[in-house]
């Protein structure tokens, strides 16, 4: 069994803590997972911020958007720490199964994360008739 995996949330406003509280309302639990918002923050006080989060331990940095204050300092801690991942775009999904399965390595949590993309995609008209219920 590999050291867990330490994650980060970062986002715009109160959106980290908001998510942290839906993840925390499924599982019961807030463990594993540390909430980051830039509010009142420079992009230099948030890296370092971020980066005394991190640690020496593997990590992955959850972000709202992929360009933007929030995501620009994850990957510049990115070249400073190699056992570290940059998710950008987070969503509820994602999160549950980075937190179920946390104590996998590094890189097989960056698979198993790179595999909902698009899966949670939906796109259905009123006048498509596979929706359920209709």
């Amino acid at each position: 069994m590999s050291e867990e995996v330490c994650g980060i949330l970062v986002g715009h406003g109160k959106l980290a803590e908001g998510m942290l509280d839906a993840v925390a309302g499924i599982t019961g639990s807030r463990e594993g997972l540390t909430p980051v918002d830039n509010a009142s923050m420079t992009p230099e006080t948030l890296e370092e911020h971020l980066e005394s989060l991190i640690g020496d331990g593997p990590s992955v940095v959850f972000v709202d958007l992929p360009s933007g204050s929030c995501a620009y300092a994850a990957r510049r801690l990115k070249y400073r720490h190699p056992g570290m991942a940059v998710v950008c775009g987070v969503n509820l999904p994602l999160l549950l199964d980075f937190v179920f399965h946390r104590n996998l390595r590094l890189e097989e949590i960056v698979e198993r994360l790179r595999s909902h993309v698009g899966v949670s995609i939906e796109y259905t008209t009123d006048a498509d008739s596979s929706v359920p219920g209709r």
